[in-house]
């Protein structure tokens, strides 16, 4: 199935820079190629492509492995690495009950909520596309995707992956510019990208969490490796010397300098073949966006009062009939990956329970969402 999609993806892509494309049986393509395109890649005029698992001599090979992907990436350029979308099913539908909706799904420990209405809307979701490549003794690579309500500035994790079969299944448009209007941002460009940087950061550490173990026990094999060496090393010095403590004369007393000196060498070859391991394990991890898309998705938009003490505070939550799912409310301080939320006392932020942590410093409960910075109570800037 993939070596076919990549087969239809490289048709259409041969065909937008001029050439002349005709399917051939067995997962191959007769291409005429264009001047530029047979400069691009080595081409012949007439070339024959094959994508199956069969590798024939009369045709150019293509498949994943290798630079193929980078070499047909540089035919694109910009070209479709941002797109809009509005999705047009499910504009009338919203939950029979909603209440039940939002007791299933809302969790604040010590606040009490209550639901105040419900509204067919647009809004307009942000859906982000980065590569990681870790280096180390190996290559690791992979794609994460990260997803934001712009509108309620609810992260989407749990959702993102139903919205795109969504938007493959359903009837789509151009958005159109009432609804682009209608659909604003919650977040200011600067929280934006810290949201985004953090998301990403914590789905690639996520996703690099077996790669490094098994790093680390390769690693950790070599320096026991290294180490058994050269104490086998170490223990025939060490032998003389002992033989050589009671010793005296000018002999003896050179033999143990000559072993000394045996020790002092093998103590710095341990510590340049630990410094190569350290040299050859460490890991570098480069990300890269790859692609985003603006994405209008009708919604209902249930209206909930948060109380907390004598002070409360109105929030929007999305239900998506797209996949008949509700977000996660919006999360003042934190990724906001769950659902529970506590609310501070001061400003009634809504953040995750690690938001409202105790200090390490004082032991006292402090909103970050209030005071970034550090603990008011203390200033000591424990975070």
């Amino acid at each position: 199935m993939i070596m076919g999609e990549l087969r239809d993806f490289v048709a259409e892509l041969m065909e937008r820079h001029g050439a002349a494309v005709e399917p051939l049986a067995g997962d191959r393509l007769q291409v005429l190629a264009p001047t530029p395109l047979r400069a691009a890649f080595g081409w012949p005029e007439l070339a024959q492509l094959s994508f199956g698992a069969q590798r024939p001599r009369d045709a150019i090979s293509i498949g994943l492995e290798g630079d193929w992907l980078d070499r047909f990436g540089s035919l694109l350029g910009e070209s479709g690495r941002w797109a809009s979308r509005q999705l047009m099913a499910c504009t009338g539908e919203g939950p029979s009950d909603p209440e039940r909706v939002l007791n299933r799904s809302l969790n604040f420990p010590n606040a009490t909520w209550r639901f105040q209405g419900l509204t067919a809307t647009f809004t307009r979701c942000m859906m982000l596309t980065f590569r990681y490549s870790a280096f180390s003794d190996e290559k690791y690579e992979g794609l994460v995707r990260i997803g934001l309500n712009l509108s309620t500035g609810a992260v989407l994790d749990d959702i993102i992956e139903e919205l795109r079969s969504a938007l493959a299944r359903e009837q789509w448009q151009v958005p159109d510019p009432a609804t682009r209007l209608g659909s604003s941002s919650r977040l200011e460009t600067a929280a934006l990208e810290a949201k985004i940087r953090a998301l990403v950061d914590h789905r690639v550490r996520g996703e690099l969490k077996l790669f490094l173990r098994a790093m680390h026990r390769r690693m950790d094999r070599d320096r026991r490796r290294v180490h058994e060496y050269h104490e086998d090393l170490r223990k025939v010095p060490i032998k003389r010397l002992s033989a050589l403590a009671e010793a005296t004369g000018e002999t003896p007393g050179a033999e143990r300098k000559r072993e000394q000196l045996r020790m002092a060498a093998i103590e710095r070859e341990y510590q340049a073949k630990l410094d190569d391991l350290r040299h050859h394990y460490a890991t570098r991890v480069v990300v890269e966006w790859l692609q985003g898309l603006d994405l209008y998705i009708p919604v209902q938009r249930f209206a909930v009062l948060i109380r907390r003490r004598k002070g409360e505070r109105r929030i929007i939550i999305d239900w998506h009939p797209a996949v008949r799912r509700l977000e996660p409310p919006p999360c003042d301080w934190g990724l906001g990956l769950d659902h529970a939320r506590l609310v501070c006392d001061d400003k009634l932020h809504l953040t995750g329970p690690e938001g409202q942590a105790v200090c390490r410093s004082c032991a006292k409960r402090w909103c970050r969402a209030c005071a970034p910075g550090g603990c008011p109570r203390c200033e000591t800037g424990s975070r």
